[in-house]
């Protein structure tokens, strides 16, 4: 915009503060809707993203991004079992995504007391960071009879650290028995999991299973970036698929954390869908708002466009200067919207304030996620469209002469 367009649109925007003016409510009304808009969608974009990025951690703190299993795998938890060399450990590693590559054991059984028997899946793992920052009391299983069990199981069975539980696990031939010391307890708010998995070392699973020290159920990998999951995948399922056992079969096959979780992770694309059409909403209501306040503006300053129309001024250059001053209204109301979003998404990130159902929805408060990109691209979006829908209202100063001013006053 041209200097002196910018200088007047200032002066008039600046200058009408404070004016007891009839167009002041139904300005504000309109800043007030640019305002709302902002703040709806920049928290919908923080809670959205945060509810798929902490359900995405929990689920892959339970069975990781991508897992290296038996081909045979009959989609339980009593999985066949595969031969893991240090050498394929070192491979899977080696890939440029790859963050980790961790053995498994895993055995379906039954927690047994007095009082009470709970089915489980004992997992045996070496990799604990998950579980680690997830701890509510007591501590990590270091020693081969000590399991961690979940809070859910410790308040259905009465269990408490220290005490000792009875473990059965069933083979095709006979029951094997153990007695566990609990360790610690542990609470992810992921019910669906919390209620299955008691964890132990791995040399506790594999003891249990009678196998040697270079079979396992699986290998859990973890990647460093989400983006390049199906790619890693992609690229260890082509090293390992001409991988072939004794007999002559394929022995190892590929899956990641979507496709061992289908239902999950369709509900969490189900939430894209909300945001662009709660996105699509907002900006239509900031629209119509920001239309109205410029038509507003320009029915206000019918006066004045005749003046400057008298004065020779053309209709662009009077176009500018209402269009200054609605981008100045557009830029106030998503500077507080950003505000206020940014505020209530940040109060809610430090003391979770909002608390949801973790049976329901797998998190025991509303998670919130900064996603700056997402939060840039939404304002700029959010400016350019409204700068934009406001070119057609702006003609209505074309229709305004200083004949018909001087007339009506």
């Amino acid at each position: 915009m041209p200097n002196s367009e910018l200088k007047i649109a200032t002066r008039l925007y600046f200058s009408q503060k404070g004016q007891d003016r009839q167009s002041r409510p139904a300005v504000r009304v309109a800043l007030a809707g640019i305002i709302v808009g902002v703040m709806v969608m920049i928290l919908t974009i923080c809670i959205v993203v945060g509810f798929k990025q902490t359900i995405t951690q929990k689920v892959a703190g339970f069975g990781a991004h991508i897992q290296l299993v038996s081909f045979d795998n009959n989609s339980t938890y009593d999985l066949q079992p595969i031969e893991v060399s240090d050498s394929l450990l070192q491979r899977l590693e080696a890939y440029s995504h790859v963050q980790q590559a961790a053995p498994f054991i895993t055995k379906p059984g039954m927690l047994k007391t007095d009082s009470a028997f709970h089915g489980i899946v004992l997992k045996g793992t070496d990799y604990w960071d998950f579980f680690a920052h997830n701890i509510v009391e007591g501590a990590l299983p270091t020693k081969p009879q000590e399991v961690l069990v979940s809070r859910l199981m410790a308040r259905a069975m009465q269990l408490q650290v220290g005490q000792a539980v009875n473990a059965y696990f069933v083979d095709e031939t006979d029951i094997r028995a153990r007695r566990f010391a609990i360790s610690g307890i542990y609470d992810t708010g992921f019910g669906q999991y919390d209620d299955l998995f008691v964890l132990a070392p791995l040399e506790t699973a594999r003891r249990l299973q009678g196998w040697d020290e270079h079979i396992f159920s699986g290998v859990e990998i973890l990647v460093d970036d989400l983006r390049y999951l199906d790619e890693t995948a992609d690229d260890i399922y082509f090293a390992t698929v001409n991988h072939l056992d004794e007999n002559g079969y394929n022995v190892y096959y590929v899956q990641t954390l979507h496709e061992q979780n289908p239902a999950i992770f369709a509900w969490l694309d189900l939430l894209d869908l909300n945001v662009i059409v709660i996105i699509i909403l907002m900006l239509l209501v900031a629209g119509f708002n920001i239309v109205s306040g410029l038509i507003i503006l320009i029915l206000d300053g019918v006066q004045l466009i005749g003046t400057l129309k008298a004065l020779g001024a053309d209709n662009r250059f009077v176009q500018r200067i209402f269009l200054g001053q609605a981008a100045m209204l557009i830029g106030k109301g998503v500077l507080w919207g950003n505000v206020l979003g940014l505020g209530l998404a940040a109060l809610q990130y430090w003391t979770h304030l909002m608390p949801l159902d973790a049976t329901t929805y797998y998190v025991d408060s509303v998670p919130v996620m900064f996603a700056w990109g997402w939060i840039i691209a939404l304002n700029v979006l959010t400016i350019a469209l409204s700068m934009l829908i406001l070119l057609l209202p702006s003609m209505i100063v074309t229709k305004i002469s200083p004949a018909q001013v001087m007339h009506f006053e």
